[in-house]
């Protein structure tokens, strides 16, 4: 169902602090982050948002996080976290859940292999 342009949509809590207070040598990553300056609802889905318009809005953040200069160590800090809404580092959830998975198998094959190199050099 299409909202009528003065249907406002219900924005979902948005977590309060967006980025971590983690902080390196240079002050903390996330106070170069560009979204800091743009609209939280971009980054974090509206409820009972239509697929066509969560689609445009991930796309319009994935736009905002291309020229930020920490996009990196944002996406980093989703992954590792692991953050499960929202666009960070210019992936969606579904998109970070994809590169977590890839990254567990990667390492499963690296171990199965210096297990198995282990193996033929004792044998």
């Amino acid at each position: 169902m299409l909202q009528l342009p003065h249907q406002p949509l219900q924005v979902a809590a948005v977590p309060t602090q967006r980025t971590p207070a983690r902080e390196d040598q240079a002050g903390p990553w996330h106070s170069e982050a560009v979204c800091r300056r743009d609209e939280a609802g971009l980054f974090f889905a509206p409820s009972k948002e239509p697929t066509a318009a969560r689609l445009s809005r991930e796309e319009s953040a994935k736009r905002v996080c291309a020229r930020c200069p920490v996009m990196v160590e944002c996406r980093e800090h989703a992954l590792m976290q692991p953050e499960p809404y929202g666009v960070w580092g210019g992936l969606t959830a579904a998109e970070r859940r994809v590169v977590l998975a890839r990254r567990r198998r990667r390492e499963m094959e690296l171990k199965a292999a210096a297990s198995a190199d282990r193996i033929a050099a004792a044998g």
